[in-house]
């Protein structure tokens, strides 16, 4: 009995761990729909160059004020310069294709195009990772593909063509979070969240007159800086997710946010995601959910509140 006590504390710290890192990451990716709402709000009120310069320069005040030499000495060093660079260009590209996208798309719409960037990088992790993909594991890339094609129908009469440019952001999506992946191992978190977002303030800020246009009243303006923080904090909340619970239990999760997109969507734009959409999306969140199900037993990692 007395050996018990012990066990008993250790499952029910455990539970609660896991619960914290799913309630980070639900949030986290609740802020990333409210980023891309709010993206989308604003593109009909200012040029969309300047929504995304929103969101990078508003950004990298909010995280630098968090994380900057003073509070993490040594934070700007890194040891692949290179490819901090290249994997802040991808983020960036993969934003302003996505905010392009979303002015003619609905956000359900786009978050299920968004959903094939789990399978783009199953499929590159072969090539780029020396990872072996397996027979079922590209099935299931095909599948969760097919998906795809359901919710944009190219050739029958479906969704807008500036979808290719969502198809386009998740190549680029799905090569950053590769590069990350890489990078784990020779920069800490801290230091590739802070280079996450200068590609975009860098590139955008010195292009600034050529597209700038005056917030049309405080409202917009707000909305400019919460970019920023909807970005900053979502990154946040994704990075203390995986302090609190494995990257196997918290996966699945990353799928709420077909949910929250689809009600801003209804709310605010009163757009109504058809059965396309919603039949692609699920093929596709199907599709992501065996891949990561299929890893998980690779691994041998079975998860357990009580292991």
């Amino acid at each position: 009995m007395p050996r018990s006590e012990p066990s008993a504390t250790t499952a029910l710290d455990l539970a609660r761990q896991r619960l914290t890192g799913i309630a980070l990451i639900a949030s986290a990716f609740f802020l990333f729909s409210l980023l891309d709402t709010s993206a989308k709000w604003l593109n009909h009120i200012i040029p969309t160059m300047e929504t995304v310069w929103s969101r990078y320069v508003f950004s990298v005040i909010f995280v630098m004020l968090a994380i900057n030499p003073k509070t993490k000495p040594g934070v700007l060093k890194t040891k692949k310069p290179g490819l901090q660079a290249i994997r802040s260009l991808l983020l960036f590209a993969s934003t302003v294709f996505n905010f392009i996208a979303v002015n003619s798309l609905q956000l359900s719409q786009t978050i299920s195009i968004a959903f094939a960037t789990p399978l783009v990088v199953a499929l590159l992790s072969g090539p780029l990772l020396g990872e072996r993909i397996g027979r079922d594991r590209l099935i299931a890339i095909i599948i969760g593909f097919l998906g795809v094609l359901v919710v944009a129908r190219p050739g029958f009469g479906g969704i807008h063509p500036v979808a290719i440019l969502s198809v386009f952001g998740v190549v680029c999506h799905a090569l950053y979070a590769i590069m990350t992946r890489h990078l784990a191992a020779h920069d800490s978190t801290e230091t590739t969240l802070v280079y996450s977002g200068l590609a975009g303030a860098i590139l955008l800020s010195p292009a600034l007159p050529w597209f700038w246009q005056n917030p049309p009243d405080l409202m917009t303006a707000l909305t400019m800086v919460a970019l920023g923080a909807y970005a900053a904090l979502g990154h946040f909340a994704l990075i203390k997710a995986h302090r609190y619970a494995p990257a196997y239990v918290l996966s699945p999760f990353i799928y709420t946010q077909l949910i929250w997109m689809g009600l801003l969507g209804y709310f605010v734009f009163d757009d109504i995601p058809d059965g396309f959409t919603l039949l692609g999306g699920f093929v596709v969140v199907g599709s992501g959910l065996y891949l990561l199900a299929r890893e998980r037993k690779r691994q041998g990692m079975i998860p357990a509140v009580t292991d």
